[in-house]
């Protein structure tokens, strides 16, 4: 088996011991969050489900809830299932390697394997650059450059010779700039994941219309675990574009938003 996993016996071993750095802010969350990881190295999968899922319910999230859960529905067969949670971690963790390993490892299971459209190179630069972090790694990392950069300007302030103000005024200039960046990236991926919505096809076989009516003719078919991009709804329908560029309508029961 290929597939990534994040709960082989020694992974499990450090989830126990980083729990508290994992924690969900509740004690029944995070009982719930280790009851379910038991059930999986156990290969309970469906109780590892119905305890991820419970997490979920109450109102938690997190990229390893998301991915763990992931990986229950993958274990069960259900790809589209999987698929669906593998993209919400991604949200949350667009960096992370065993994440992005699994939505490829998983995509190898669909039927449909559609060819992305060749993006500029710049533009594919910058969104792997500002995708490299999370959401929750750079506000840390603001907090820190900014944090430093005060502490420096404070030294500045405070200094007695030359060569500690000018090296105290420097320093906190590339901080706030760092501050200043890191800020910047994570407004850009928030407005990146807002503008793209996208959804998993959980309908074993959709024909996208040419407009968003039973009567309309089909352009072409798609199959559960397809990821489609989301364009526009109206009335119970969903203008859907793929990675190729064909666009057209589906309804919009066919499908779950990620």
């Amino acid at each position: 088996m290929i597939l990534k996993m994040k709960f082989s016996r020694l992974a499990f071993i450090l989830v126990i011991l980083v729990m508290p750095s994992l924690s969900f802010g509740n004690d029944k969350a995070n009982a719930l969050f280790l009851k379910a990881n038991v059930y999986y190295t156990k290969g309970q999968y469906k109780e590892a489900l119905g305890a991820y899922r419970q997490i979920v319910d109450e109102g938690y999230q997190s990229a390893p809830l998301y991915f763990n859960l992931g990986n229950a529905f993958y274990k069960t067969g259900d790809i589209p299932s999987a698929l669906l949670y593998y993209e919400k971690a991604h949200k949350l963790a667009p960096g992370d390697d065993d994440i992005n390993f699994n939505i490829r490892f998983a995509n190898s299971r669909t039927t449909d394997k559609v060819d992305q459209n060749t993006e500029f190179f710049l533009y594919r630069w910058w969104k792997t650059f500002m995708l490299n972090f999370s959401i929750g790694t750079l506000s840390a990392m603001s907090i820190v450059f900014i944090f430093l950069a005060s502490a420096m300007l404070i030294l500045y302030f405070f200094a007695t010779s030359v060569s500690l103000k000018k090296a105290s005024f420097y320093t906190s200039l590339l901080l706030f700039f760092l501050f200043a960046l890191t800020f910047f990236i994570a407004g850009e991926q928030t407005a990146y994941f807002e503008g793209h919505r996208q959804a998993i096809v959980f309908s074993n076989s959709v024909s996208v219309k040419n407009s968003p009516a039973n009567s309309s003719n089909a352009l072409f078919v798609i199959h559960d675990g397809t990821k489609v991009n989301i364009l526009e709804t109206n009335n119970g329908w969903l203008k859907i574009a793929l990675p190729n560029g064909n666009e057209g309508w589906i309804k919009a029961a066919d499908a779950k938003e990620i």
